[in-house]
């Protein structure tokens, strides 16, 4: 998986430069967030920008991830989610679970 991570005033940005997050590529997507989480990160920004399709095992990775960084009192926010990939989160109501912004600008001043 083409991941990309920067970090920007406290909060890792993981740049996800896929098409798809599926059961093929998720996995890796979730040893980068649980790196993160056991290296003292609390706060992710997850760039969705690239991602044309999710499915249950990626959306299952961020639920996870989610509540990884519930535990240790952080966050996960996503941004840049495209229209179908937007679709999927309604469709589960995971767009009540997550903070979800335009862009990466948008959701650093969030914080």
């Amino acid at each position: 998986m083409n991941l990309k991570t920067e970090a920007h005033a406290g909060v890792m940005v993981i740049f996800v430069r896929e098409e798809r997050l599926d059961a093929h590529n998720s996995d890796e997507l979730k040893v980068e967030m649980n790196r993160l989480f056991e290296s003292g990160t609390k706060d992710l920004l997850l760039d969705l920008k690239d991602v044309r399709f999710v499915d249950s095992s990626g959306l299952g990775v961020l639920v996870s991830g989610f509540k990884n960084a519930s535990t240790r009192q952080g966050s996960i926010k996503l941004c840049g989610l495209q229209t179908q990939v937007k679709s999927m989160f309604e469709l589960t109501r995971l767009h009540r679970v997550f903070d979800i912004f335009q862009t990466v600008d948008e959701a650093l001043e969030s914080y």
